[in-house]
């Protein structure tokens, strides 16, 4: 008769230190992500490691406002969910909690950040239609954590979920006095992180102002900083965009601060598939639409208000009808609804978009310097060569 071989489980430090373990990776990747974001938005060269195409890029999830939860950056909340889970592991391995206390709080904990990351997930896929190397990570980590805290539940425990729970709650508040202090520096540290947290995110681009001059070329294009500037920077831009949009920001503060040395020409490149050929599947959608309504608004003379409007709103997640932008610019707001069907508008965006593609163009934001293209950003040598 054949014999059946039974195998002890792990002791249970195995399982206490892989559950520490993995909530290290996700406390390291979710520090990695707060401090990416940070740089995202504030610094004009930086692109991440895992920004490797537009299905998978870091950077895009970063950009969308759905990276910003309850007025902090998703992966912040990260660095505290997983700070919080350390400290209840920390207490789940003393002593006194005797291999059964504190997991049943701990899967609580890891099924809120469990159901959290399939939400996130479907927004990547969605709604951004871009995923997170990192992110999909942390979403690996937290099924991980909900899965190590039932199983340590069902070998070490042997009451029901709820009953532990209790148990779990008089534990804590039994050794209060030990893990008092603990938990109300924890809680300080979160509450004044959630209070001061700079909102960077939040920058807008400078305003358009009559001590920045600005006009129309003879060939019809909007144009800012000095009329006989030293030298020209043709743009190629995408209101979708959000280099562009940091890259707007950057260089309307540099024509400020140098406004007889720079002149900024703006040219249309929205990456649309509906507008753009060189784009074979959705990506940007609609950007070609906000492209039709910054030329109307320059037939108008406010381009650079429009331009400046769409950018501000590029990072919303509720979008803003043509009634409200032209509330907002002091527009016939029939006249703008219609100039989306305008075929002279029309004709000025699909020029635009063929010069672009003509000159090699193939991303945004785009620059024609000189005679060469620089795509991405302007390199720091030809800013600081254009500023001696």
């Amino acid at each position: 008769m054949k014999q059946t071989r039974v195998t002890n489980p792990p002791p249970f430090y195995v399982y206490l230190w892989a559950v520490a373990l993995l909530t290290l990776v996700g406390l390291t990747d979710s520090i990695y992500l707060a401090i990416s974001h940070y740089r995202v938005y504030t610094d004009i060269g930086y692109t991440s490691f895992c920004a490797i195409s537009r299905a998978i890029n870091c950077d895009t999830v970063s950009q969308s406002p759905y990276a910003i939860m309850l007025n902090l950056p998703v992966a912040v909340w990260g660095v505290i969910g997983y700070a919080f889970i350390l400290i209840l592991v920390f207490m789940a391995g003393s002593k006194s909690a005797g291999k059964v206390r504190i997991w049943s709080l701990i899967f609580w904990v890891t099924l809120i950040f469990s159901s959290h990351s399939v939400i996130l997930a479907w927004i990547s896929s969605y709604l951004i239609q871009s995923y997170c190397v990192l992110c999909i990570v942390s979403y690996g980590v937290n099924l991980a954590l909900l899965f190590y805290a039932w199983l340590i539940r069902r070998r070490f425990t042997n009451y029901g979920l709820i009953v532990n729970t209790q148990k779990d709650i008089l534990f804590i508040w039994k050794h209060k006095v030990k893990y008092g202090s603990l938990f109300a520096t924890f809680f300080a540290a979160v509450i004044f992180t959630w209070g001061s947290y700079p909102n960077y995110w939040n920058v807008e681009p400078l305003r358009i102002s009559t001590d920045i001059p600005s006009g129309i070329t003879v060939s019809g294009y909007p144009w800012i900083g000095s009329e006989n500037a030293l030298v020209e920077i043709t743009e190629f831009a995408d209101y979708q965009c959000f280099q562009c949009r940091k890259m707007h920001f950057f260089l309307r503060q540099l024509i400020a601060g140098n406004l007889d040395k720079i002149k900024i020409v703006h040219r249309h490149y929205p990456m649309d598939h509906e507008f753009n050929p060189i784009v074979t599947e959705p990506f940007h959608v609609g950007s070609g639409k906000l492209a039709l309504l910054s030329v109307y608004a320059a037939k108008k003379n406010k381009f650079w208000q429009m331009h400046d409007l769409l950018y501000s709103i590029a990072g919303q997640k509720k979008p803003i009808g043509t009634k409200e932008l032209a509330k907002i610019l002091n527009l016939d707001s029939n006249e703008l609804a219609r100039s989306i069907n305008d075929r002279s508008i029309r004709h000025r965006v699909k020029h635009d978009i063929y010069t672009g593609n003509k000159l090699g163009i193939t991303g945004t934001p785009a620059y024609l310097i000189e005679g060469k293209i620089y795509q991405g950003q302007i390199p720091p040598e030809i800013i600081k060569k254009i500023l001696n």
